[in-house]
C-alpha cells in the first residue's frame, strides 16, 4: 500500500487507469488505527486491481482539504480521475470487501 506523500504523487496515482481508493487517516485517529489491518488486507487481496494509498491528513492537509475531508477515517474511490463514493468513519470488511470486488470488476 502506497503512501501518499506529496500533491505530485496524488496527480500520479490519478494518471494511471486502475481505480484508486485513498484511505484519508491521522496517527492520533483510534478509528483510522482499527480500519488500516482491514485496508492492508483489502489492498493485497486486490492487488494489480485497485491502487490503494493511505493518506495522512496532518501531513498532506492541503489534498484533504482539496477532497473536503471533514472528519475520518474518509475512505475515496476513484475512477477514471472522478471520486465515484465517499465513505467515513469505521467500515466493516464485508462492507469494504464489497466495494472493493465491484470497483476492481468495473
Amino acid at each position: 500500500m502506497k503512501e501518499i506523500k506529496s500533491v505530485q504523487d496524488f496527480n500520479r496515482l490519478m494518471e494511471q487507469d486502475k481505480p484508486v481508493m485513498l484511505d484519508f487517516y491521522a496517527d492520533w485517529c483510534g478509528p483510522c488505527q482499527a480500519l488500516l489491518p482491514t485496508v492492508e488486507k483489502l489492498a493485497s487481496q486486490y492487488d494489480g486491481k485497485i491502487e490503494v494509498a493511505k493518506v495522512n491528513i496532518d501531513k498532506q492537509s492541503e489534498l484533504a482539504t482539496k477532497l473536503k475531508v471533514r472528519s475520518i477515517p474518509a475512505l475515496f474511490f476513484i475512477q477514471n480521475k472522478v471520486v465515484k463514493e465517499k465513505l467515513v468513519g469505521f467500515q466493516s470488511e464485508a462492507a469494504l470487501n464489497s466495494k472493493f470486488a465491484a470497483y476492481s470488476a468495473s
